[in-house]
């Protein structure tokens, strides 16, 4: 009966509301970074501002917070922020954007996803038609795309694209990823 005691299931919960914190705190340090590097370190631009409170809606420590700027004024590595656009199962527009370092391990991560999951890369501008982007009035609060023509998917296709945004959204680079799907 080894395994199944009380401490040995808070251990296990812990472990993975841990890396689930892991991996969101460092998108959004990744999204700091980018922002501090666009304002040049200052903290009252618009960008770095809005990277900041979101993430303290996701309570980061406020160190974290401040080592990340502090890593975009000085730091060799150069984050760029790309989009990649994509057509999933049913034929649902998908826009996928991220930072990353390299681009290209990432659009070969991003492929190989996307081929698993019967799914296809398209070019630049192929899926944007699609979208228009959010207003700061938004009562979502977010500056995202929202899609202007949706499409209407049956249940076996939006089983499909759930994993397939599931998996994307996994992967270290992509920031955040939209669809079209009704």
């Amino acid at each position: 009966m080894s395994g199944h005691n009380k401490w040995s299931k808070i251990k296990h919960k812990k472990a993975a509301t841990d890396a689930q914190k892991s991996r969101m705190f460092s998108k959004l340090v990744r999204y700091i970074t980018v922002e501090a590097k666009k304002a040049r370190g200052d903290r009252n631009s618009p960008g770095l501002r809005m990277a900041v409170e979101k993430a303290r809606g996701e309570n980061m420590p406020a160190d974290n917070i401040e080592r990340a700027i502090e890593k975009a004024s000085t730091a060799a590595g150069e984050l760029e922020a790309v989009v990649y656009e994509a057509y999933g199962p049913g034929g649902v527009a998908l826009v996928i954007d991220g930072y990353t370092d390299n681009r290209n391990r990432t659009v070969q991560e991003i492929k190989f996803i996307l081929s698993k999951n019967n799914s296809t890369l398209a070019a630049q501008g192929a899926a944007m038609w699609a979208f228009t982007k959010g207003s700061p009035d938004n009562p979502a609060g977010e500056q995202g795309l929202v899609a202007t023509t949706t499409v209407d998917l049956q249940d076996a296709d939006l089983e499909k694209l759930a994993k397939l945004v599931e998996e994307l959204e996994e992967q270290d680079d992509v920031n955040n990823v939209y669809t079209n799907a009704e």
